[in-house]
């Protein structure tokens, strides 16, 4: 991806929750995938949804919007000051 300084693998999960709650996607899917685990204990106990199909369409949402981020396409270029 050519990213240059630091960043931190949680900082990406970071990124990507963010922006897949931007796009629409249900939390609880995002959360899923992240494997994160139901904070709700009687939640959890009782509901054993994976959610896949909707995560698979998510995944490729993301991929496909990581594409467009290298391809430039929807990129807006800054001018560069100073």
């Amino acid at each position: 991806m050519g990213y240059q300084g630091q960043h931190t693998a949680h900082g990406f999960r970071t990124t990507a929750s963010t922006l897949l709650h931007e796009q629409g996607f249900h939390s609880d899917m995002i959360e899923r995938q992240l494997s994160h685990a139901e904070r709700n204990r009687i939640k959890a106990a009782y509901n054993r949804a994976q959610h896949l199909p909707e995560r698979r369409l998510m995944m490729q949402a993301w991929a496909d919007y990581l594409d467009n981020l290298k391809n430039c396409a929807d990129v807006i270029p800054f001018k560069r000051t100073g």
